[in-house]
């Protein structure tokens, strides 16, 4: 299958439908060959529409059997919506779920159950175009087209396959939560900064470009993170004396984050039953 040729469609223009649809046109897709459905109809998106020439619909009525049929709603509008999707799906249909929380079996107990599902896990950074995206493909895909949805996916950020469904649960507490946490440590960094003296402005503005610069010389540079992070500490300096608290074996932030993921895997199992 040929991205020039495919037939698309998006249902859910929400922020993380709308930027893969951003990254999709912007890569080259024909907009012809792409159909939107959403109910909420978003202005900015019927202005990308009347910019770019797909089509945005409020209802799958009339709308032609799809190749790739992408479902970016929220896990708990699947029962109101996959019922009214039938009539997109057919014998070659491949439906890409960015949904957390909505295993295969979902999708085939309202679509059919020979239905070639693909799962992916994409996260917040993917509307600046620094996302990550992972995804598990139930057999009987052609590779070609499976070459297609990852290069579908691949337009907002990363991506990379993994090997099992089960596996989905586990990028949902890395990737999928992950910016939270970097977020959250943007905030606990500026509280420390606050405890020590400075102002709540010069605070945060200290922890936020830090993060911000770390992160972009990590996306620069070649190096492993255990590198970058040694090439920041000097021998019994002062970023070794807050790395000895920060890596100590019990209570330090490995223990934490292992214990934090651990908690987001189990919440994604017990939302998908």
């Amino acid at each position: 299958m040929n991205k020039s040729d495919l037939s698309l469609v998006l249902v859910g223009a929400g922020k993380m439908g709308g930027a893969m649809l951003t990254g999709w046109l912007g890569m080259g897709l024909d907009p012809k060959n792409v159909t939107v459905i959403d109910p909420g109809q978003p202005d900015d998106m019927k202005e990308l529409a009347n910019k770019t020439g797909f089509s945005f619909l409020t209802s799958p009525e009339g709308v032609a059997k799809a190749d790739i049929l992408v479902i970016a709603v929220k896990p708990q509008m699947m029962d109101k919506v996959l019922p009214g999707l039938v009539g997109l799906v057919g014998e070659k249909t491949v439906l890409v779920s960015i949904a957390a929380g909505t295993p295969i079996a979902t999708f085939r107990s309202y679509l059919g159950a020979d239905l070639h599902v693909v799962r992916a896990m994409p996260n917040t950074p993917a509307q600046v175009g620094r996302g990550m995206i992972a995804a598990f493909a139930c057999e009987g895909i052609d590779a070609d087209v499976l070459g297609t949805i990852a290069t579908l996916l691949s337009s907002t950020g990363k991506f990379t396959w993994v090997g099992s469904e089960a596996l989905i649960d586990a990028v949902t507490a890395v990737s999928g939560s992950g910016p939270a946490y970097v977020f959250y440590m943007v905030e606990a960094l500026a509280k420390a900064g606050e405890a020590l003296g400075l102002d709540a402005e010069a605070a945060s503005l200290l922890a936020r470009q830090t993060i911000v610069g770390a992160g972009e010389l990590l996306n620069q540079s070649p190096l492993p993170a255990s590198t970058l992070r040694e090439n920041v500490t000097s021998p019994a300096g002062t970023t070794a004396a807050a790395l000895a608290v920060l890596m100590a074996e019990e209570g330090g932030l490995g223990e934490l984050m292992a214990k934090a993921t651990v908690a987001a895997r189990d919440r994604s199992i017990e939302l998908s039953k």
